[in-house]
């Protein structure tokens, strides 16, 4: 027994190791065949790799907190109600596979941010791999690595994730550098991986966050090409609550 416990460690699979003297008892009070018992190690193994793998997506997602669709209020405002079943498609993340981005426009309180944190959320439980970030923090964060020399592997870090959430766009001007670092990740990103942008601006005043008009052409071009837009109207739901 410990001789096989040692070769299932050796082999990086703990849980059969931790498993095995109560998977072989198991057999022998029901008679299971040589490969059942395998089967039923081997399905352990794997659910437990798929739970440890959902939990670190989640602790890897920057979300913080655990959202969930059935939270939101459908009935607050009439945009809420028309684009119900778009937003509860988009639970299914489909559009992760097919590389769409996901635009949701709207002023403060309109559920712009729950929507893509729901979303988000979703995906970390699905085992993706997936980040949520502020614009601001993310420019602050390439802004960084430039100065100290870091910039590519910031770059790979933001451009790799499978689903990347950029928060509240638009509340700041991110200026030129800012502009740039961003039109770099978007670029990169562009039909290879899938980005979710909340944003207080309809693309007519894109211009003022991203340092004129000819960058936030070029960032909401690759962005609307293949995408969903939810326009999220009404007053702030904050102030119903």
């Amino acid at each position: 027994m410990d001789a096989v416990i040692d070769k299932f460690k050796s082999l990086r699979l703990k849980n059969c190791a931790l498993n095995l003297a109560d998977i072989l008892d198991q057999s022998v009070r029901n008679n299971l065949s040589v490969l059942q018992t395998i089967d039923r190690l081997l399905e352990i193994e794997i659910a437990c790799r798929k739970q440890a793998r959902i939990i670190l997506r989640f602790k890897q997602s920057k979300l913080g907190e655990k959202t969930t669709i059935d939270q939101f209020d459908f009935t607050h405002h009439e945009s809420r109600q028309k684009q119900k079943n778009l937003i509860l498609n988009l639970m299914d993340l489909e559009f992760i596979q097919n590389k769409k981005d996901i635009i949701l426009i709207g002023n403060p309180g309109t559920g712009k941010t729950f929507i893509a944190r729901c979303i988000a959320y979703a995906a970390t439980q699905a085992g993706i791999k997936t980040l949520f970030t502020t614009a601001m923090d993310m420019i602050n964060q390439l802004v960084a690595a430039k100065t100290d020399h870091t910039l590519l592997k910031k770059l790979q870090y933001y451009q790799s994730q499978d689903i990347l959430v950029c928060d509240e766009i638009g509340y700041l001007p991110l200026g030129r550098q800012g502009s740039n670092l961003f039109f770099q990740v978007i670029s990169a990103r562009h039909e290879k991986k899938s980005t979710i942008i909340t944003t207080n601006l309809p693309f007519a005043k894109w211009g003022d966050i991203f340092d004129g008009t000819t960058v936030a052409t070029a960032i909401a071009d690759r962005l609307v090409y293949n995408s969903d837009i939810l326009i999220m109207e009404g007053d702030s739901y904050r102030k119903k609550i």
